[in-house]
């Protein structure tokens, strides 16, 4: 069985974007990860520079509105909220998923700083979603959630 996995943001345009990318990657056979916003925009140059060192090409790559999924009536088993709702920041929420789970990381677009501070705090981001997708893939109880 392969769980279908919507992870969501602000913009869909740095954590929403790494997550997919890893849970792809390292969920192959047992997920397939897509990812929205409230906001379909463009993806952060300084991110497509981030994936890029970990040899991931961004740049091609569009982003989406939860809200377009919504109305195509698209069904997720499980939505991954990424925004930074520790400190307030307000993250769309997508109905029909057996089971949402909130990660917080900060936002990018947020970060202060010339473009290689920027960098550098996006690295640590990056590092922390590809870590946590890991665990999430390492430690899902896929035989519990298949019985529901």
């Amino acid at each position: 069985m392969v769980l279908s996995v919507l992870f969501v943001c602000i913009h869909n345009s740095a954590r929403s974007q790494m997550a997919e990318t890893y849970l792809n990657l390292f969920g192959t056979g047992c997920f397939s990860a897509q990812s929205a916003g409230i906001e379909a925009g463009t993806i952060n140059p300084l991110v497509q520079i981030a994936m890029a060192e970990e040899g991931f090409d961004l740049s091609n790559k569009g982003t989406n509105s939860v809200f377009d999924f919504y109305e195509e009536g698209r069904r997720f088993d499980i939505v991954i909220k990424v925004c930074d709702q520790a400190n307030g920041q307000r993250c769309p929420i997508f109905p029909s998923s057996k089971l949402n789970l909130n990660w917080n990381f900060p936002d990018p677009s947020t970060f202060q700083g010339n473009d290689e501070e920027k960098l550098q705090q996006i690295r640590a981001v990056r590092d922390a979603i590809r870590d946590r997708v890991k665990e999430f893939v390492r430690d899902f109880p896929m035989d519990e959630f298949s019985n529901d």
